[in-house]
This record gives structure tokens, C-alpha cells and sequence, in this order.
């Protein structure tokens, strides 16, 4: 929901740290080095080790946000960063949501969890599809403007709701199951809102 907004100012508020990292990993690198610190945040949070987890999920979220920053203002944009970028920031939101069942280890804590990663691979196909659609037809991400490799059409939660989510989850590890129930309805309206804006317009 607020993807849009922040996209337009992470340009300059990340500019500083993407151009010092930058002296010493390319883009690529950023991303990888961001897919193994969310898969540690993953590995804290099955351990019960909530502020460690907590503070490598944001140093995640804060490099997913950096390589990207970086590739362009180097000029080393590429189709496969962008490609890679999206394929790790699902395997890192993947192992989360399972990393916090295997600590808190309780039916209704496996069952949020399960609904949760279901919404996601609904929200997937919702958004991934009709992207490609879009970029097929000439009005995808170039067209409209956009920074992002592919466009990224609106739904309720996207990124940076997953990441305030997230933050929740391990700050308040009591109240996962209600966090979860309340993320995954709020991906089930992303989807319809989507659904409905395809109907219409593709």
C-alpha cells in the first residue's frame, strides 16, 4: 500500500549507505549478502532469540532496499539482479513465518502460519502474473515510470507492510497468531483488489 510513496523517497535517504557499500560489493553481492542475513534472522527467530532476529530481518530489509539503489546509480542495472532480488526476498519471507512456528511450536501458531504462507503464494501468482501481462502488453514498469525491474501492481500489503509486519511478529512473538490472521486477511484484499482490477482493465 505504501510501496509507491516510499519508492519515491528511498532513492536519496539510501544514496549515502548505497554508495560506501558500494566500494566494496556490487548490487548482486548486496543481494545475496541480504538473503543470507534474513536466512540468519530465520535461524534467530526458530531459536527464540527475538531482538537478534528482529535486528537482522531490518538489516535485511535494509540491503534489499540498498541493491537496488546501488545498481542504479552505477548504471549496473541487469534483468537477472531484479530477477534474483524477487527470488530471494521470497525465500527469506518464507522462512519466517516457519522459523516463529518452530519456536513457538503450537497448533494455532502452525495453522496462522500455514494460512499466512498460503495468502502469499496466492499473492504471488495475483501479482506476478499480471505483471508479466502488463510487461507484455508495453505498459509494465518502464511505461508507467516505475524503479522497480517489473511493475509491481497495488495490492493492500506489499512490501512495506510485510516488513512493519514482521517487525511486529518479533517484537511481540505473544501475539503472532492474531499478527498473522490480520496480515493474511489484509494479502486476501491485496488479491481481490487485484483480481478486480484485471477484471476491468486486462
Amino acid at each position: 500500500m505504501f510501496d509507491e510513496w516510499f519508492r519515491l523517497h528511498k532513492e536519496r535517504w539510501l544514496a549515502p549507505l548505497a554508495l560506501l557499500l558500494g566500494r566494496v560489493f556490487s548490487p548482486i553481492a548486496l543481494t545475496l549478502l541480504a538473503l543470507v542475513i534474513g536466512m540468519g534472522a530465520a535461524v534467530a527467530a526458530s531459536r527464540a532469540a527475538w531482538t537478534l532476529a528482529l535486528a537482522l530481518w531490518l538489516a535485511n530489509r535494509l540491503l534489499d532496499g540498498v541493491d537496488g539503489v546501488l545498481a542504479r546509480q552505477t548504471g549496473r542495472q541487469s534483468e537477472f539482479g531484479g530477477y534474483l532480488d524477487i527470488v530471494c526476498d521470497f525465500a527469506v519471507y518464507g522462512a519466517m513465518p516457519i522459523a516463529i512456528a518452530l519456536a513457538l511450536d503450537t497448533r494455532a501458531v502452525w495453522l496462522a502460519s500455514t494460512v499466512l504462507l498460503m495468502s502469499w503464494f496466492v499473492n504471488a501468482a495475483s501479482w506476478m502474473y499480471l505483471a508479466a501481462v502488463l510487461e507484455k502488453r508495453g505498459t509494465g514498469a518502464a511505461a508507467r515510470g516505475e524503479l522497480t525491474s517489473v511493475t509491481m501492481p497495488r495490492g493492500l500489503v506489499a512490501g512495506t507492510e510485510t516488513v512493519v509486519f514482521f517487525a511486529l511478529f518479533l517484537l511481540w512473538p505473544a501475539q503472532y497468531v492474531t499478527l498473522a490472521w490480520v496480515m493474511s486477511a489484509g494479502v486476501a484484499i491485496g488479491i481481490a483488489q487485484r483480481i478486480g482490477w484485471a477484471s476491468r482493465n486486462v
